[in-house]
């Protein structure tokens, strides 16, 4: 169901355990090679294509969200981010204007690594304002983890994590429009690297990559992107039905 369709009355009418689902993304830099769209038309095919399973039947979808948390890429012109603590508490918002009328089930699908953190902290501190609400399920999933690893089951993925403007994201936007993806053919592989693990270093995308892009670019195809799409949606369309058949009291699901 799309939220976007619906008339006030429609809404309320609705079960307040249907699922209501926040898909949310960025606009920034992705290299010398990638349009900053990126992540947000990633995650919008992620979505189509979960809109075209059963798991649809059963949620409510936001319109995507476009901007994000970026702040580490706002050395790269073009960026458009939202500070840490505005985008905090805009995500509390969102999820607090369904809580107040009584859903008790919201899911944000990610779609930017940046928003993983604040998504995690607001969502710790919407719980702690309603500790009592035992029924309340407030749930983030970012897409490219909602399945386990793609290099698993996917032949011929050099990469095995994501990265930026990287094998994985570059394969998916040559699938959906090849004309928005500059040559790839020599554009060098940036490392991962260690950044002093297991221990987490802060940083911006200046400390890691002077071009924008962390991974193998040059190794992107599209045929890889439509099994990544395929992989990414199947998984979240798993991880939407496990919300909607969830009891209402369990820890596990």
């Amino acid at each position: 169901m799309e939220l976007t369709d619906l008339s006030w009355p429609a809404v309320a009418a609705l079960p307040r355990t249907t699922p209501v689902v926040f898909p949310v993304a960025a606009l920034e830099q992705h290299g010398r090679h990638m349009p900053v769209f990126t992540d947000s038309l990633l995650l919008g095919e992620v979505v189509r294509r979960v809109k075209q399973t059963t798991a649809a039947t059963k949620c409510l979808f936001a319109p995507l969200q476009w901007l994000g948390n970026s702040h580490h890429h706002l050395d790269f012109p073009g960026t458009l981010s939202a500070s840490p603590r505005v985008y905090l508490d805009l995500l509390k918002d969102l999820a607090n204007n369904f809580l107040a009328h009584g859903f008790t089930r919201v899911v944000f699908v990610n779609g930017h690594g940046g928003n993983i953190v604040p998504l995690q902290q607001a969502l710790f501190e919407l719980k702690q304002d309603r500790r009592r609400e035992r029924d309340l399920l407030l749930l983030s999933l970012t897409y490219w983890d909602a399945a386990g690893n793609p290099a698993d089951t996917i032949p011929g993925l050099v990469q095995k994590q994501m990265g930026h403007a990287c094998e994985w994201e570059t394969s998916m936007v040559l699938r959906l429009n090849p004309g928005l993806v500059g040559d790839v053919k020599g554009v060098p592989e940036v490392p991962f690297g260690k950044g002093f693990a297991p221990g987490h270093r802060a940083w911006v995308m200046p400390d890691r990559s002077e071009p924008g892009h962390i991974g193998a670019p040059a190794a992107a195809a599209a045929e890889k992107g439509e099994a990544l799409f395929q992989f990414f949606a199947a998984g979240v369309a798993a991880y939407l039905d496990r919300v909607a058949a969830w009891a209402g009291q369990s820890w596990d699901a």
